[in-house]
């Protein structure tokens, strides 16, 4: 397990580079001068020459480069170009608003869609089955910002139980604020849950070691639970991991819906503003995101099946 496990941290470190690397290329080939957006139309030629070398974008790109590999190790991501505010402060201050958001979802996601998914398995082709199967095909094609819109209108304005807008203060109100951002991801991420579970499940239901578990007289619950469930909760446990990685990214729009601050709305307001050090930083954390929700999904297949470990 430990030769196993530094194995898989090890190859985290060329896909954080060769990431990180692709994200700063990226942002410096697109059509764009941050000095013009920062100084507007009406700038003179000199102010922006001027502003561009004080930015360093007239430096050499091999010496842009390594500028930001050597500031990215040390997590020092600069100014801001549009407020002035160090980077690191805006995330640090904004991090714990993204993160509670997607944890909320994937626990909805998971206390929904796992459960359903077994029964919907063990109820095959009933008419409880064939309801959750198009309760899971409308999660899948619902938009989030659609969902949202809606749960709005019947529990903020309909119905009034929810906030609408906010982050809230309190440990109370923030949770009040939550509800309906984490229910709108996380009712679209149960249907996909959900679908995998039910699937996984209803492929091991006829092996061989089900079978001679009934035949010995294992009671039902154990065999479901015990030995069907734990063998089918590899491609489970993928979908929640990449899930993870999408509700990250899904915060985007429902930040944008529900007016909630967060990772989605500054790496939204850099995009706009051509903020590089802002969005470049961004983006590094959500690639560090990625790939460490990957090691621990990886991690924990060694634990299901010890046979990975030898792979």
């Amino acid at each position: 397990m430990f030769k196993y496990s530094i194995r898989r941290i090890l190859l985290t470190i060329p896909t954080i580079f060769i990431t990180i690397s692709v994200i700063f290329f990226v942002l410096r080939i697109l059509p764009s001068d941050p000095a013009g957006v920062i100084l507007g139309d009406n700038a003179t030629p000199e102010a922006l020459e001027a502003l561009r070398e004080n930015l360093g974008l007239n430096d050499p790109i091999g010496v842009q480069y390594w500028e930001f590999i050597k500031n990215t190790v040390q997590a020092d991501f600069g100014n801001s170009l549009t407020s002035g505010r160090p980077v690191s402060e805006q995330i640090l201050s904004l991090i714990p608003y993204t993160f509670e958001l997607a944890l909320a979802s994937l626990f909805i996601a998971v206390i929904i869609g796992v459960p359903i998914g077994i029964y919907s398995s063990i109820k095959r082709d009933s008419i409880p089955d064939a309801f959750f199967r198009l309760f899971a095909l409308i999660g899948i094609s619902m938009p989030a910002f659609f969902l949202g819109i809606l749960l709005m209108l019947v529990f903020s304005l309909k119905l009034p139980l929810f906030p609408s807008m906010g982050a809230g203060e309190g440990f109370i109100d923030s949770l009040s604020h939550l509800a309906l951002p984490a229910l709108t991801l996380g009712l679209i991420e149960a249907g996909i849950v959900m679908r995998i579970t039910r699937s996984s499940m209803m492929e091991e239901v006829n092996m061989d070691y089900v079978r001679t578990a009934k035949a010995k007289g294992v009671p039902k619950k154990k065999v479901i639970l015990k030995h069907i469930l734990r063998n089918s909760l590899i491609p489970v446990i993928t979908v929640i991991g990449l899930n993870m990685t999408t509700l990250i990214s899904g915060a985007v729009l429902t930040e944008t819906v529900f007016s909630r601050p967060g990772l989605g709305s500054l790496a939204v307001g850099a995009i706009e503003t051509r903020d590089y050090p802002t969005l470049q930083a961004c983006l590094v954390l959500f690639c560090g995101l990625v790939v460490f929700v990957n090691l621990i999904v990886d991690l924990s297949y060694s634990l299901l099946n010890p046979r990975i470990r030898q792979n």
